[in-house]
């Protein structure tokens, strides 16, 4: 835990950097006390490109691009600011773990060099990095899984029934649809998560967690066979061995060493120890302590993801997926998720919240959502009368569909900027009960819950309002970067006992997770009221997620037509 250094003891460290959709975030870890000492955020330059590319090629509808450059930037400023902030050099780091936002892909060169990079692809948008919540690859996941559930394909329903059009295949036959020649010159489509674990130790490997949850893989049965790829696409025959190379390896194990121009790039000392990436929800529970069956973790940011640990393998209708081995060793690891909730309370900051709400904040000393949230809290459970669908970027589970999209119900000239704001939170909140619920009946148990995150460690509003709609205790990670912080422990485990990391799982764990105290118990009185607003949510998730009225995908159609003519007139 500390080295000795012409007769003066040192501390030594982890780092661990979460590449989340806006930013990557590093910290640094003491191995001794367990403590967070340093953390610096990276903000990207390019953010998520969801209307033009950077020279000003227009994007159309459902579409998210990040550019790659802006995670080399991450690695080449949050490190050595890390390092600076408490004063100590690079040989006091003796380890470093990855975790990325998922499914977020990127098609390289054999030398990983992104496509995007070279200059005849600048202006090709399936050059670029496709981010997690990139939808415009729905009609492909449709078809997917029309002909999976045809041939009556295993796999189907380890996801649900459905393979959602934000993770790998779906993707990968958009850009061979859309721009076959992309196609044709990629050495392989990697993770972004694998492609900076590449780019750090020169070793082209695909983490087990992203690739059970994210690209069909299993432990024992591999990916789906060379036929299935054919009944979908004759081009997609060998898109295994031609597009997806490298091995699949486990989380928890060392991926490789910093190289000399990974040394360069970091400011890491060469031959520092990188973990194997994962997820940053899939693996990171390990931050929140969690590492046996019946509780789940939610990572809570701009989108949530649902993580559970089972020791058998259950079909759960609408999961994410089901890995052994894929969060913890040794485990069934399941994963659900939603992919509006941050930014859902986001858009009703900028969007429904008029100036004189952030004027009184200001003067409050509060944030928009302090305040809003104390507004919100003032009213009781149902009193506004405001019901919400909590699709604002579609529906990961239990719907697994992309096209879907927002709804707020019960709105009146009575209704405030705070009423909106609190059906939204509450609409998370059903979409996670839904998730539980789901859970539950097809076998999994959920005892509690642990949420990680900054809305977790910074609204308790929200928090006690999750224990009332799902009837569960809930506990909050007590670090604010729980991604990275699992980061970091993995990292101590890839370094082992001696570079001055830990050689068992247990003891990382034991010595640098992180749990408040603090736990939000269920009030019974608004139990009742949010099960009368359940039954309501309910209605309207079958209503309008189950096909029985499809006119948010009526609308979204519309709304295509009228963009795409638009493009074409700028063209």
């Amino acid at each position: 835990m500390e080295i000795r250094r012409a007769g003066v003891y040192m501390e030594l460290y982890t780092a661990g950097i979460d590449f989340g959709s806006l930013s990557g975030r590093c910290i640094l870890v003491n191995l001794r006390t367990g403590r967070e000492e340093a953390t610096s955020v990276y903000e990207y330059p390019h953010a998520v490109m969801d209307e033009t590319l950077p020279d000003g090629t227009p994007l159309q509808i459902d579409w998210c691009l990040q550019h790659p450059e802006d995670y080399k930037e991450v690695l080449r400023y949050t490190i050595r600011d890390c390092m600076k902030q408490i004063g100590i050099d690079n040989s006091q780091i003796v380890g470093i773990g990855i975790d990325f936002t998922s499914c977020t892909i990127l098609p390289i060169l054999e030398d990983g060099t992104p496509l995007c990079m070279l200059e005849k692809y600048k202006s090709e948008p399936n050059a670029y990095v496709k981010l997690w919540k990139h939808h415009a690859a729905q009609p492909e996941a449709d078809e997917l899984n029309r002909i999976a559930h045809e041939r009556g394909e295993r796999f189907i329903h380890r996801y649900g029934d459905k393979i959602s059009s934000e993770w790998m295949f779906p993707k990968i036959w958009q850009v061979l649809n859309e721009s076959p020649e992309v196609y044709e010159d990629t050495y392989c489509f990697l993770e972004a998560a694998d492609w900076i674990v590449k780019l750090l130790t020169g070793n082209l490997m695909r983490n087990n967690c992203s690739a059970g949850y994210k690209a069909i893989w299993h432990k024992k049965e591999g990916y789906p066979s060379k036929e299935f790829f054919k009944a979908l696409d004759e081009r997609l025959e060998n898109v295994i061995e031609d597009k997806m190379k490298g091995p699949v390896v486990p989380i928890g194990t060392k991926a490789g060493e910093i190289t000399a121009e990974a040394a360069e790039l970091t400011g890491l000392l060469q031959g520092t120890a990188v973990a194997v990436a994962h997820l940053d929800a899939g693996g990171a529970t390990v931050g929140a302590g969690i590492t046996t069956v019946g509780t789940m973790l939610i990572m809570m940011g701009t989108s949530s993801c649902h993580i559970l640990l089972g020791e058998r393998e259950c079909e759960v209708p609408g999961m994410c997926g089901v890995v052994e081995d894929g969060i913890i060793p040794g485990y069934i690891g399941y994963e659900a998720g939603q992919s509006c909730v941050g930014d859902h309370f986001q858009w009703a900051t900028e969007n429904c919240t008029p100036a004189e709400y952030f004027r009184k904040a200001q003067e409050n000393g509060q944030n928009i959502h302090e305040y809003l949230s104390e507004l919100a809290q003032a009213k009781e459970p149902g009193e506004s009368g405001v019901l919400a669908l909590d699709w604002w970027n579609g529906n990961r589970s239990v719907l697994v569909d992309g096209k879907l999209s927002g709804l707020l119900i019960g709105c009146t000239l009575q209704t405030k900027a705070e009423d909106i704001y609190r059906a939204l939170i509450e609409a998370t909140a059903f979409g996670t009960r839904k998730i539980v619920e789901t859970f539950e009946r097809n076998g999994v148990p959920v005892n509690e819950i642990v949420i990680a995150g900054g809305i977790a460690k910074k609204n308790p509003f929200a928090m006690q309002i999750y224990a009332d709609v799902t009837g569960k205790d809930i506990k909050i990670a007590g670090s604010s970067q729980n991604a990275a912080l699992s980061s970091t422990i993995w990292a101590a485990l890839a370094a082992g006992s001696k570079a001055g990391g830990f050689d068992t799982l247990e003891e990382a764990v034991d010595r640098l997770s992180n749990v408040q105290d603090k736990k939000y118990t269920p009030n019974a009185e608004h139990e009742q009221v949010y099960d009368a607003l359940y039954a309501e949510y309910e209605i309207l998730h079958d209503y309008f997620g189950r096909g029985e009225n499809n006119v948010m995908k009526r609308l979204k159609k519309i709304t295509e037509g009228i963009k795409e003519k638009k493009i074409a007139t700028v063209r």
